[in-house]
């Protein structure tokens, strides 16, 4: 699937029908979007609390799977369709799979996809990512709670139904996943910010 940017759109232009197309189209403003359902929605840029979790958790699934998975973060652009375009915190991709990166996005839906929670952004990550991650067939979904120190592991048990939650691991458990099993790591490890 490939996308080609047909016309200039700016985002006062329309509230709804956006497409990747005229996503492509907007003009660099230091901004993150994401399209949810054919519209556009401002994307709130990340704390350091956040930022310093990502690199330490992008650091120990790189150091475990690196050989078998291709890791990236945010921002890159994951198109589902042309009218639902998100930007995970951090995905993996089996590198059997690596025909779904294309030179301006990852097209198609990573085998997991992983949102680290904000205060402005723990509604998005808990419903609406959840919802639009499993209508779109991402295998597993993993949300991290940094203020409980749990991550929240959901996966598709069937297609085109939402996830269930497998697991709730807490600050002393080693996370495992059986559809990613390179991944091991005890959770507080990554979790705990060091000073």
């Amino acid at each position: 699937m490939s996308y080609e940017p047909k016309r200039q759109v700016t985002p006062q232009m329309k509230e709804s029908g956006w497409t990747y197309e005229d996503y492509a189209e907007l003009p660099e403003d230091g901004n993150q979007y994401e399209i949810i359902g054919g519209r556009l929605e401002l994307k709130p840029g990340p704390g350091t609390a956040h930022q310093r979790i990502s690199v330490e958790l992008e650091r120990s699934l790189t150091d475990s799977c690196d050989s078998q998975y291709i890791m990236m973060h945010a921002p890159v652009d994951v198109i589902f369709d042309t009218g639902e375009t998100r930007q995970p915190d951090i995905l993996m991709i089996h590198r059997s799979r690596i025909h779904i990166i294309e030179e301006h996005a990852v097209v198609g839906p990573p085998d997991l996809v992983i949102e680290i929670l904000s205060p402005n952004s723990a509604k998005r990550d808990r419903i609406m990512k959840k919802e639009s991650y499993a209508r779109f067939g991402v295998p597993e979904y993993w949300i991290v709670d940094p203020g409980n120190l749990t991550i929240e592991q959901y996966v598709l048990v069937e297609e085109g139904q939402p996830y269930e939650l497998l697991q709730l691991f807490e600050q002393g458990d080693t996370i495992h996943s059986e559809r990613v099993p390179c991944v091991g790591f005890v959770v507080e490890d990554v979790l705990r910010l060091r000073n």
